[in-house]
C-alpha cells in the first residue's frame, strides 16, 4: 500500500506548495443602481419580454367554432401548435425546426456583430436575474446597504427582511411556472381548475419545478449560471473576431490609473481612469472590465453608463469604456479616427448571416403560404396482403388517414386511380355501395381514419395504383398517394 504524504512532491521544482483547494466559494455580487441609456434599454427589454411571457396566454384569436380561440397554444392532446393565424401539425415539424435554426443563426449574427448582447439584455436568465436584483434593492436597499446586511448578524430584523424578500422570490417563481403551463391549455379554464384543485397532477408538478428552478437560478445562483453553467460563453469565442463590437476598456487612454487629486498634481503621469471602481460596482456579474475580455462579461454595458457618468463629473471625455472593435481600438490608440458603428456592423460576415437567416425565414413563409390543408396517408395491410374471394376476385385492405387542416368540417372524395375495374368501400359504407369513388366527411381540424377495402376482378395482376383525395369545396385541394395492390402470383 502507498501512504499519502503531505510534504512537497519531489517532482515539484523548489518544493512549491500545492493549492489548498480547487474550488473558490462564491462571493455575493451586489451591483449598484445606475442610470443611463444602456440601463434604460435593459429596463425596456425586461418589461417587453416579461410582458410578452406573462400576457401571451391570455390573448384570444378567433379561429371559428371548431378550433380553440387562444392566440398561442401548444395543444398536446390533439398534437397541434397554434400561433395566431398559423396552425402547425405534427407532420409539419419542419416549421418548428426552421424556427430553431433561425434562432441559432440569429444568435450567431448578434454575437458576431455586438458580442454577447443577447446575454446582456434578452436571455431569460439575465431578465429574471435583473428582476430579482430589483427586488433586492426594493427590500434591502442599494449596494452598500445590502453588503452591510449580509455581514450583519442574524437578528429579527434581518430574518424579517430575508423572509419578506424570499417570499417575493417565491411569488415571482410561482407566477413564472403558472404562466408556462397556460401555454398548454385554455388559460382561463386551466387557471380556474388549478386553484380549485381540479387540474391534472402534471400541472402542479410543472409549476412546482419551475418555481424552484426560477428562484434557484435567478434568485440565488445568478451570475454563476452565466459563468459556469451556460455553454454559450465558451462557444462565443468562435463567433467573435477583431471586427466585432464588444464592451472594451481603452487602456491606452486610462492607464496608469490615479485619483483626481494625483492627476491634478501630475497630469502627464496619469490616464483618464480615476480608479473609482464604479464599473465594477454596477456589473451584475462582479467582473472588472479593465482586466480585458473575460467569460463573465455579458455585454450589458452598464459599466459604460457608470464610466460615462464619472467622466462627465470629472470633466473628461466619455468613452473610456465603450462599445468598440479591436481594429478601431488600435486606430484610436494611434490617434486615428475610428469607423462609425454602422460600417462596423455592415461587413461580409454579418451580411452572410443576415442573408442566410432571411432566406430561411422567406422559405418558411413560402412553404406556409403554399401548403395544402388536405393530406392523405395510406398504409396497406401486410398480413394477409390479399384475400381471394369465392368468385375469384381479389381484395386488399388499406388504412387511410384523411387530414382536414381547416377549422371547419369538409367533404372529401376518395378515388382509386390506375387500377382498372377496382371498386372500394369501407367500414361505414356497405359493400353493396362499393364504387371507384367514395365521399366521406372529415371533422374540422382532425384526422379521420378510414378502413378501406379495394376489390378487383379475377385475374387482375399485382400492380401499382394510387388513392386520390380531393376536398369538395371551393379550394379543391388534392393529395395523391401511390401504393401497391397485391394479388396471387406476386413474387415476395
Amino acid at each position: 500500500m502507498h501512504s499519502l504524504s503531505t510534504g512537497p512532491n519531489p517532482g515539484d521544482q523548489g518544493g512549491e506548495a500545492r493549492p489548498e483547494k480547487l474550488y473558490e466559494a462564491r462571493a455575493a455580487v451586489h451591483n449598484k443602481r445606475i442610470d443611463g441609456p444602456f440601463r434604460r434599454f435593459k429596463w425596456f427589454v425586461m418589461l417587453v419580454t416579461l410582458g410578452i411571457y406573462y400576457a401571451t396566454p391570455w390573448l384570444r384569436w378567433d379561429r371559428g367554432p371548431y378550433a380553440p380561440d387562444q392566440a398561442v397554444l401548444v395543444d398536446m392532446a390533439n398534437r397541434r401548435f397554434y400561433m395566431f393565424g398559423i396552425e402547425i401539425w405534427p407532420h409539419e415539424f419542419y416549421f418548428v425546426a426552421g424556427l430553431l435554426i433561425m434562432a441559432g443563426i440569429g444568435l450567431f449574427l448578434v454575437t458576431s456583430a455586438v458580442g454577447r448582447a443577447w446575454c446582456g439584455y434578452a436571455c431569460p436568465q439575465t431578465v429574471w436575474t435583473d428582476l430579482f436584483q430589483h427586488v433586492d434593492r426594493f427590500v434591502d436597499g442599494d449596494r452598500n446597504a445590502r453588503i452591510r446586511l449580509d455581514a450583519a448578524p442574524w437578528t429579527w430584523g434581518k430574518v424579517f427582511k430575508r423572509g419578506f424578500k424570499w417570499s417575493i422570490y417565491a411569488i415571482i417563481g410561482f407566477a413564472t411556472g403558472g404562466a408556462w403551463i397556460l401555454y398548454f391549455a385554455d388559460a382561463p379554464t386551466l387557471m380556474r381548475d388549478f386553484f380549485t384543485a381540479q387540474a391534472a397532477p402534471i400541472a402542479y408538478i410543472t409549476v412546482a419545478v419551475l418555481t424552484l428552478t426560477t428562484v434557484t437560478l435567478g434568485g440565488f445562483m445568478r451570475e454563476q449560471v452565466c459563468i459556469y453553467m451556460c455553454p454559450w460563453p465558451r462557444i462565443q469565442s468562435a463567433m467573435l473576431d477583431e471586427k466585432s463590437l464588444i464592451v472594451t476598456y481603452k487602456d491606452w487612454r486610462g492607464e496608469p490609473r490615479g485619483s483626481v487629486k494625483k492627476a491634478q498634481k501630475s497630469p502627464d503621469d496619469f490616464g483618464d481612469c480615476i480608479d473609482c471602481m464604479q464599473c465594477v460596482a454596477v456589473c451584475p456579474t462582479g467582473i472588472d472590465i479593465r482586466e480585458g475580455a473575460q467569460i463573465g462579461c455579458i455585454t450589458c454595458a452598464l459599466c459604460i453608463d457608470a464610466c460615462d457618468k464619472v467622466m462627465a463629473e470629472v470633466g473628461r471625455p466619455r468613452g473610456l469604456i465603450d462599445y468598440a472593435t479591436l481594429e478601431d481600438c488600435e486606430r484610436e490608440a494611434k490617434g486615428e479616427t475610428p469607423r462609425p458603428p454602422w460600417r462596423t456592423l455592415l461587413r461580409p460576415r454579418t451580411i452572410a448571416y443576415t442573408l442566410i437567416w432571411g432566406s430561411i425565414g422567406l422559405g418558411l413563409l413560402f412553404a406556409l403560404g403554399v401548403r395544402s390543408h388536405t393530406d392523405l396517408t395510406v398504409s396497406a395491410d401486410r398480413n394477409p396482403p390479399f384475400m381471394l374471394m369465392s368468385d375469384g376476385s381479389v381484395r386488399n385492405s388499406f388504412t387511410l388517414k384523411l387530414r382536414n387542416m381547416e377549422s371547419r368540417p369538409r367533404d372529401m372524395e376518395i378515388a382509386v386511380e390506375g387500377l382498372p375495374g377496382a371498386v372500394m368501400w369501407s367500414d361505414t359504407i356497405r359493400r353493396g355501395d362499393a364504387a371507384p369513388k367514395q365521399i366521406v366527411t372529415v371533422p374540422a381540424d382532425q384526422t379521420l381514419t378510414v378502413r378501406a377495402y379495394v376489390i378487383v376482378p379475377a385475374e387482375t395482376a399485382a400492380q401499382d395504383f394510387a388513392f386520390l383525395l380531393t376536398s369538395q369545396d371551393e379550394q379543391r385541394e388534392t393529395d395523391l398517394v401511390e401504393t401497391r395492390f397485391s394479388a396471387p402470383g406476386e413474387e415476395p
